[in-house]
């Protein structure tokens, strides 16, 4: 971007929500704090990644054929705690006699333990900014989102329509 009086460093900045109503929420905080000039708010898109810690899936195989459940990880025991409260729980029932079934179960819950891959359907936030802004809107962000870990991704804007940098500078404090 050219260096003038009337523009500043600008970026660009991804954050994903998990829907459109916390998308609209942080959307508005951010601006009302004059943190960014503009939040588009794209619907619909799949986010693929790699996460410890959420649902893991636990296969049984009946006699009808393949029955699957959820076992989710929730609170500090996380996945393992769940997971060996259910298996030791069917152990005691008597559930698990088949050497083959003991295997399966055995199994997933190992795959409880490593890291997955995960879809989720999210919205994604794209945020109009000055550099300068990049801390406080990366703190602001994960002060007020759903996630431990938000996605907070800048890219800087090499270049563009100068009345909208300038509308840009405008529109966001300085700090």
């Amino acid at each position: 971007m050219e260096s003038t009086s009337t523009t500043v460093p600008s970026i660009v900045v991804y954050v994903t929500v998990p829907n459109r109503e916390a998308g609209k929420k942080l959307s508005a905080s951010i601006i009302s704090e004059k943190l960014a000039a503009c939040v588009n708010i794209v619907p619909g898109i799949e986010s693929v990644y790699w996460w410890e810690g959420k649902e893991g899936r636990m296969s049984h195989i009946s006699r009808n054929g393949v029955r699957r459940w959820m076992v989710p990880s929730v609170g500090a025991g996380g996945p393992w705690s769940r997971a060996t409260f259910l298996t030791m729980k069917l152990l005691y029932m008597g559930c698990l006699t088949n050497p083959l079934q003991k295997y399966i179960y055995l199994v997933a819950l190992h795959n409880l333990l490593i890291p997955q891959v995960q879809t989720d359907a999210e919205e994604l936030l794209i945020i109009k900014t000055r550099e300068s802004l990049l801390n406080a809107l990366t703190e602001h962000v994960k002060a007020n989102h759903e996630y431990d870990v938000p996605e907070v991704i800048a890219l800087p804007i090499s270049g563009g329509n100068l009345k909208y940098l300038e509308w840009l500078k405008n529109s966001t404090r300085e700090k």
